[in-house]
């Protein structure tokens, strides 16, 4: 079994393209999990300017309050 070429071609083919599919898989499943993940940036933290962020803070705050006061069923 070992000594026909057939066999050693069969394994090098189906080792290269596990490799290559396994390769490829790990790559899709990184696409999938990115997104969820917070962007690093060369800025950093600086990117979005205070005033922005406190009017989403505060626009957070309301949506908080109406949530807990009953005005809004999910």
């Amino acid at each position: 079994m070992f000594t026909r070429t057939d066999f050693w071609i069969g394994l090098v083919v189906g080792s290269i393209a596990g490799a290559f599919g396994y390769k490829l898989m790990s790559e899709q499943s990184m696409r999938i999990v990115a997104p969820a993940a917070p962007v690093a940036t060369a800025q950093g933290v600086g990117e979005i300017p205070i005033d922005e962020l406190m009017r989403q803070k505060e626009r957070l705050e309301d949506l908080i309050a109406e949530r807990q006061q009953g005005g809004v069923q999910a």
